[in-house]
């Protein structure tokens, strides 16, 4: 048997999330991401363009991939949405500081410095894998 989609993706350094514009083009982003409570959280600039493109539409789908975004596994398909409530962002912090470690600190001690890590936002992702 595989396992469950979020533990396959747990060992992987990134994944390519892909989002949908309006005129139904897909747009794919490589994130770093962390897994906790059966989810995959990721952070991003509020207003970068996944986020203005998941408000419109929560469909995504996302699969393994190096830090360039060139995919090494199968698309997996989910939905996301903005996390606003503090706990889910205090789960998603402690996971990507669990996974990422000293680097992730230092991308936040750096965006702290120049005055981004106010203007993060926090992606949840449901992965809802075709059963078959």
């Amino acid at each position: 048997m595989t396992a469950d989609p979020t533990t396959r993706l747990a060992r992987e350094s990134y994944i390519s999330l892909a989002t949908l514009r309006r005129n139904g083009k897909v747009v794919e982003t490589p994130v770093w991401f962390a897994p906790a409570n059966g989810k995959l959280y990721v952070f991003s600039e509020a207003k970068a363009g996944k986020m203005k493109r998941l408000k419109n539409d929560p469909t995504c789908r996302v699969a393994a991939c190096d830090m360039r975004g060139k995919v090494h596994a199968e698309w997996i398909p989910g939905r996301a949405q903005r996390v606003e409530d503090d706990e889910s962002i205090a789960t998603a912090y402690d996971a990507l500081h669990g996974k990422y470690g000293w680097q992730m600190r230092l991308t936040d001690f750096f965006s702290r410095l120049t005055g981004r890590y106010d203007a993060r936002a926090i992606i949840e992702i449901e992965l809802t894998p075709e059963s078959g």
